[in-house]
């Protein structure tokens, strides 16, 4: 019938994670400054990851971005390749995307290509006060390592062992 709902549901095309290149800077340093600004006022300045280089780290391959099934950039993630683990250096999701797993997604992506180098650890780090981010990591099985003021910011120090049978 012309016109007729069919009742089965349908499915967006599941999200993409890709390197971003240059076209992208502008809507991760957009992304990463609404993802983060919400905590300049509780930690009294803007939060490390509002201050990189983003030309520099999409140029040398560090950033990936994870695409809405529209195309558009609905997050991201900074990998940086250490002598003995990979640290995941920053992870933002846009505000009207977050709350979808996109952030569960993007640590996911980290364990793989941290298999896919071959480390055995996944680590990062986060300011004291996001204490949302510490639960989250927490939850996806991150343990601290410790705490200690580092570049001038209060910072919780996480790992994970990543393992071929690690999930």
């Amino acid at each position: 019938m012309t016109g007729s709902r069919s009742n089965c549901p349908t499915r967006d095309p599941p999200a993409m994670i890709r390197p971003a290149n240059d076209r992208d800077r502008a809507a991760v340093e957009a992304i990463v400054h609404t993802a983060y600004s919400i905590y300049v006022e509780r930690i009294g300045k803007a939060p490390g990851p509002m201050l990189d280089d983003y030309a520099r780290l999409i140029d040398e391959g560090s950033v990936s971005v994870l695409e809405a099934p529209d195309g558009a950039i609905a997050a991201l993630i900074v990998l940086l390749p250490r002598p003995d683990h990979l640290l995941l250096d920053n992870i933002a999701v846009r505000p009207d995307h977050q709350g979808r797993g996109l952030g569960r997604r993007l640590v996911a992506f980290a364990e793989s290509e941290a298999r896919r180098l071959g480390y055995g650890e996944l680590r990062l780090y986060t300011h004291e006060r996001m204490t949302e981010n510490i639960a989250l990591y927490t939850r996806l099985g991150f343990r601290e390592t410790g705490r200690g003021t580092e570049a001038g910011y209060d910072r919780v120090f996480m790992t994970k062992p990543i393992g071929a049978d690690s999930r």
